[in-house]
């Protein structure tokens, strides 16, 4: 079975988010990683769209996951891009209940793919389950 969701506009890059994850803010008398809500932000938007299309789906066998990004202009590199979406995905797809977890069991791997929609910048996600013996 292959499952399909998208997520509109971009994330933020590698860059953008190691940067955060040195910056701290202080919160009830305490440092709070800004790297941390950048994170928590960006799931809540991505869990959004897998709820909105694939409901409260949950898959129990080995997925292969592949994405197309669609971002604005050619200005961030291909592992800038990929790096940090790849992260908030899967994790999105575990706190949303998809996949059990986002380990070697349950994600045998992932491609990717960029292209450039100055109009309609997204992430287009197909996750496609595979054989449980397939990945060994």
């Amino acid at each position: 079975m292959e499952y399909h969701f998208t997520v509109p506009g971009t994330l933020p890059g590698l860059n953008d988010y190691l940067k955060a994850e040195r910056k701290f803010t202080r919160r009830g008398g305490s440092a709070h990683s800004v790297g941390n809500d950048m994170k928590q932000e960006n799931q809540m938007l991505i869990c959004n769209a897998i709820r909105l299309k694939l409901k409260r789906l949950k898959i129990q066998r080995p997925v292969h996951i592949s994405y197309r990004f669609y971002e604005p202009n050619r200005r961030r590199d291909l592992d800038n891009i990929a790096g940090v979406a790849h992260k908030f995905i899967q994790d999105s797809l575990v706190r949303c209940g998809v996949l059990e977890n986002d380990g070697w069991d349950q994600i045998t791997g992932f491609s990717d793919a960029f292209f450039v929609d100055l109009h309609n910048p997204r992430i287009e996600i197909t996750i496609r389950e595979v054989e449980p013996d397939a990945h060994n």
